[in-house]
């Protein structure tokens, strides 16, 4: 038991590890253009994504190791910090506003989207009252308190992409602790109102579900971001361009380090390349619930299980968009797109992940 938890926590980690080298060598590539015009006066990206990886492994080391990281005042004192950042991003002169969002604060050459951080500490809170209860009693309307406080905060900036990421991320924690079947299809059926009521109240976002339908109705306008990534993709066949060899970095995709830095490893290493880097999240996957049904204790198990779901959701949620299978919305790809606050806070989930393969718990 112990030598296949050994194997699966280094599957674990060399696959986070090579996503990581992967990102920050296409965070060079499809970046270096887009920098050269744009941020002149600022660090290149790939110091940046450099400094922020250090830090960002850095950071999952002390969560692996530190006994505090099983301790749930931990998780509630890191999740009301993440709610304060949230209001304070709300904040003009406090608030940064890119894109149309209002979800960063700027710290001088740097800056911090709570919107990420939130995501982690709500699974981490959950976990933590979820742990307390089970079977009839499992019900407690302050689950949702803690739930739709955040979604509440986060839409006001507004970020659907990281509100869809952390409501799906708390519903799985709410399965797996153990609520009923019926209440999921009860919520289903409340979700897909709310979800048509948001779209209603934003012309912007049922103009990028026309674009889904039909991109090429306004190719220069809604659609083409979906459009430009499949120029990348396509092209690319089974092996690529080759590496730096991008087209669509020259200004046609907009930000390609970014939420569509999938689309440009496409372009430059073909079919084979983008397969390699699924296969590598497949192997996240697998490792994460195979660590998660090895743990022991409920608290250990909702942790892992609860992590790893963010992590692959968020995957499943870019690769869809940059490949024209979901609408447009702003989500980066874990480990590998540009920005620290997404880096950070995805290895802080693969720190929680990692330290409940060397702690077991019996509560």
């Amino acid at each position: 038991m112990r030598s296949l938890e050994g194997k699966l926590k280094t599957l674990f980690i060399v696959s986070a590890v090579a996503l990581s080298f992967i990102g920050l060598a296409f965070v060079h590539s499809a970046g270096s253009y887009w920098g050269a015009v744009h941020y002149t006066d600022s660090l290149p990206f790939i110091v940046k994504q450099g400094i922020y990886m250090a830090v960002s492994i850095g950071i999952a080391v002390v969560i692996m190791t530190s006994p505090l990281t099983s301790n749930p005042k931990m998780w509630t004192l890191f999740y009301y910090a993440a709610i304060l950042l949230l209001v304070a991003v709300l904040i003009p002169g406090i608030g940064a506003v890119r894109n149309g969002s209002q979800s960063w604060i700027a710290l001088g050459p740097f800056s911090i989207q709570p919107a990420e951080f939130i995501k982690v500490a709500l699974i981490g809170k959950l976990a933590c009252s979820m742990n307390t209860t089970s079977g009839k009693g499992i019900f407690r309307f302050s689950h949702f308190g803690l739930i739709l406080l955040p979604f509440g905060l986060i839409m006001l900036q507004p970020d659907l992409g990281s509100a869809v990421i952390m409501i799906v991320s708390a519903f799985v924690i709410l399965f797996i602790a153990g609520y009923p079947l019926k209440f999921f299809a009860f919520l289903g059926a409340g979700g897909l109102a709310a979800f048509v009521a948001l779209i209603a109240s934003a012309p912007y976002r049922l103009d990028r579900i026309k674009s889904y339908i039909d991109p090429w109705s306004d190719p220069l306008g809604k659609g083409f971001q979906g459009i430009q990534s499949l120029f990348a993709i396509a092209p690319g066949g089974l092996l690529g361009h080759g590496y730096g060899n991008s087209r669509q970095k020259y200004l046609y995709l907009p930000e390609p380090q970014n939420d569509f830095i999938f689309s440009i490893i496409a372009e430059e290493t073909g079919f084979v390349g983008a397969t390699v880097v699924i296969l590598l999240f497949a192997v996240l996957l697998l490792t994460t619930f195979g660590i998660a049904i090895r743990t022991k204790g409920r608290y250990a198990f909702l942790m892992v299980a609860g992590m790893g779901s963010m992590i692959i959701f968020q995957t499943f949620l870019n690769v869809g968009v940059v490949s024209g299978l979901l609408p447009v919305t702003g989500v980066t790809l874990p480990f590998i797109s540009y920005g620290g606050s997404s880096l950070m806070t995805t290895w802080m989930a693969a720190g929680t992940i990692m330290h409940f393969t060397t702690r077991h718990h019996s509560s």
